[in-house]
């Protein structure tokens, strides 16, 4: 198997919107802007994020399945738009991403599978449920955020695995020596 990688480009995130509908798109929109785990994704529910009188909560806060360590995330505006546009505006008990078996989420391998079919009408490679943490650590390392911090979104005991796992390769290096100017 191929190690997935972020999506380093913002027109490449735009290209996967536009390739993904519905659920599936908030699946990957929530997925780039909050950097959870694929397990702790895909078992998020509607009243982790609004309060029972309808409004949107400030905060999400989660239990991460991996670690079972609480993790607070404040809801971005981006988050809110996504979840709005998926038609969701109301507080219930119910995953956002439901599965047509019951009341559960869908698994891991339908998640694989919803991101790749997007990936492939997107013109994409190397992609797979990874992708959208890697993608989240890599724009948020790029936005300002200093690896430390990067280190303790992602719950990484070192550095070293962070800098590998956002993905920071040669060009990355190189595109600092080359817009660099003092």
């Amino acid at each position: 198997m191929n190690e997935v990688q972020p999506i380093r480009l913002k027109k490449d995130i735009n290209k996967m919107k536009r390739a993904l509908h519905g659920r599936n798109k908030l699946l990957f929109v929530l997925g780039i802007n909050l950097g959870l785990r694929i397990s702790d994704l895909l078992t998020l529910k509607v009243s982790d994020f609004f309060e029972e009188n309808n409004r949107f909560k400030k905060y999400a806060i989660i239990t991460e399945s991996k670690t079972d360590k609480k993790r607070k995330m404040a809801i971005s505006d981006a988050v809110k738009k996504e979840i709005k546009s998926a038609g969701i505006t109301k507080y219930s008990d119910e995953y956002l991403f439901p599965s047509r078996k019951g009341n559960k989420p869908i698994g891991r391998v339908q998640a694989y599978r919803v991101l790749n079919e997007g990936a492939q009408r997107a013109g994409l490679t190397e992609i797979g449920t990874h992708t959208l943490r890697k993608t989240f650590g890599y724009h948020a390392y790029k936005g300002g955020a200093s690896i430390q911090t990067i280190q303790k979104l992602l719950n990484h005991s070192s550095e070293k695995d962070t800098i590998k796992y956002i993905g920071i390769n040669q060009d990355t290096v190189d595109e600092v020596h080359l817009t660099l100017s003092l």
